[in-house]
């Protein structure tokens, strides 16, 4: 008896040093690391609330396990804490598979995100954008509507790949896979959508080489369009750019700022921008799949500094596997 009470509280003793030097390990960390959390994880969108980064990632598994999402947040980039299942289909009755990309916005001390799901082909099937709300960032979510808040083809865009982009005081969603990107007015409420001057409510504002994963952030007076070109199965998944002087556009495509190198990674894309405005500094979060890996869901997340050059221009990136130094909001 004794000696089983012994061997017990050595293995206890053991189990608590090793997880104080787990600790201690990660909090002595200097640079991120790529991947920056483990764990297949795609379509990362990545914001600040507070003081804290966060990043929403698509769960990378098959389209039937795919039913769940799990958020990530951060002091500094460097230590990441999981919160899992924020949202999943027992909370949105009509999302079954595909539950794909989310993107998170803060309003009015409330939570709003957007998800795609059910990965529908056609405007027969049940599915689309949907949206959740909640009352903190790392949620529970709940279904907003009880239906999807777009749930047909406009424009030949598939419903999927959703942003929100706030522009002043108006909201916007930037949608669309299967080559064709639209762009919505947002009802205050985020329950359906406002009509444009002429009527219309989803305009096609699709660049050159458009595949999906739209992405917008204004800097210094301009708007910048982001968007995956390629396969997001294959090697030269990838990231291009236009830059306007209107989120209508017309957005003319500039070229690719982030793609695969073979010495590191492949399939680099479906990405988001995160900036601290009393920073200088600006990072892209995306995914890419580590060379052991030929699975197309074998996608990991990933985050890399991204620069400007004199004339407003990026500068394609330069994936890396240490990622990012820790950076504290300001």
């Amino acid at each position: 008896m004794l000696k089983n009470l012994f061997n017990l509280k050595t293995l206890l003793f053991s189990f608590l040093i090793v997880t104080i030097n787990y600790q201690t390990n990660a909090q002595d960390k200097k640079t991120s690391g790529n991947p920056i959390f483990p764990g297949w994880y795609a379509d990362p969108e990545a914001i600040i609330f507070g003081k804290k980064y966060w990043i929403y990632p698509t769960f990378s598994a098959p389209y039937g396990k795919q039913v769940f999402f799990d958020a990530f947040s951060s002091p500094d980039l460097v230590n990441w804490t999981k919160h899992e299942r924020i949202l999943d289909t027992a909370s949105v009755k009509w999302a079954k598979r595909a539950m794909w990309a989310p993107s998170i916005i803060e309003k009015d001390k409330k939570y709003y995100l957007f998800f795609g799901a059910n990965d529908i082909q056609s405007d027969k099937e049940l599915g689309g954008i949907g949206v959740a709300v909640a009352d903190k960032p790392e949620g529970p979510y709940k279904d907003l509507l009880g239906k999807p808040l777009v749930d047909k083809f406009h424009n030949g865009a598939q419903p999927i790949d959703q942003f929100v982009y706030k522009d002043k005081d108006e909201y916007y969603l930037i949608y669309g896979g299967w080559r064709h990107c639209n762009i919505a007015h947002l009802k205050k409420d985020f329950t359906g959508f406002i009509p444009f001057e002429d009527g219309s409510i989803f305009k096609e504002i699709t660049p050159e080489s458009y595949v999906e994963g739209p992405f917008m952030f204004k800097k210094d007076g301009k708007y910048y369009f982001m968007w995956s070109e390629g396969g997001w199965t294959g090697p030269n998944y990838s990231v291009a750019y236009a830059i306007a002087d209107s989120p209508f556009g017309p957005f003319k495509r500039i070229g690719k700022i982030l793609q695969q190198n073979p010495e590191i990674a492949t399939g680099a894309g479906h990405h988001s921008v995160i900036h601290d405005p009393k920073s200088k500094d600006w990072y892209i979060v995306y995914h890419r799949r580590p060379l052991s890996e030929k699975d197309g869901n074998s996608r990991a997340t990933c985050i890399d500094k991204m620069y400007f050059d004199e004339q407003g221009l990026i500068k394609p990136v330069i994936i890396t596997n240490e990622g990012v130094e820790k950076s504290s909001i300001k």
